[in-house]
């Protein structure tokens, strides 16, 4: 056996290895997605998009750059399920119609008033009563639009692993003064709003267990999570 045959079977073996021990990643990040979307999403459907991620990671990964593997493959395994995600997009066009008037309306309304629109404010003028405003918010939390990785990704470099090749000095500035820009309008919510994305995104509580947290309701979380989002989502239409 040649000397290029043992190093391939020697990265062959250290794939295999890195699969091996990173089986669990798939299972968590599976468990992690399907909790946040609707129970028709089979979370084995995405187990076996992860499975391809972690695979094309095990193969790609250069530690010379830097970044570890689990951070590395971590990416790559989201990236696979939500591009298997956004294949099977089954939200009504009624639903992303009534999203995008909800933004349009928080949009309009920060901008006049100088701060955080209220949930009445925000109903009134779109024309709805309150009870129709959460409506809105419940349904577009049952779709894929409230995935948070997909909808506030950076918008140039979505998902580009830290082992590919380095971004450009143009798009290095552009995620710097992304970055920025979520984190002051995350700084900017309401009180209430950014302690649920603090539990649901950091520390990875579940709406029920963000409920028992705040002793509110599972569906009043929901309507939390998904107006701070919207805010987020309105925000970001300022940036461009």
């Amino acid at each position: 056996m040649n000397t290029y045959s043992n190093v391939a079977k020697r990265n062959e073996y250290s794939d295999a290895d890195l699969v091996m021990q990173h089986v669990d990643l798939v299972k968590r990040i599976a468990h992690h997605l399907a909790a946040r979307l609707p129970s028709t999403v089979d979370v084995n459907d995405l187990m076996q998009s992860g499975m391809v991620g972690l695979l094309e990671a095990a193969g790609n990964f250069d530690a010379s750059r830097g970044a570890s593997f689990e951070t590395y493959a971590g990416i790559r395994i989201r990236g696979a399920m939500l591009d298997d995600i956004r294949k099977h997009d089954w939200t009504p066009r009624s639903v992303h119609h009534k999203y995008r008037q909800v933004t349009d309306a928080i949009s309009a309304i920060e901008a006049e008033m100088g701060r955080a629109a209220t949930a009445e404010e925000i109903a009134e003028r779109l024309g709805v009563s309150i009870d129709e405003y959460h409506k809105i918010l419940a349904d577009s939390a049952g779709s894929r639009l409230f995935s948070f990785e997909e909808a506030l990704e950076e918008p140039t470099l979505q998902r580009k692993p830290p082992s590919s090749d380095a971004p450009s000095p143009d798009q290095e500035l552009y995620q710097s003064q992304f970055r920025t820009q979520l984190s002051e309008s995350i700084d900017e919510l309401p009180e209430r709003e950014r302690l649920v994305l603090s539990l649901y995104y950091e520390q990875e509580l579940n709406l029920k267990e963000i409920g028992a947290v705040l002793d509110v309701s599972e569906s009043r979380v929901c309507q939390i999570h998904g107006q701070a989002v919207m805010r987020l989502r309105a925000a970001a239409k300022r940036w461009s």
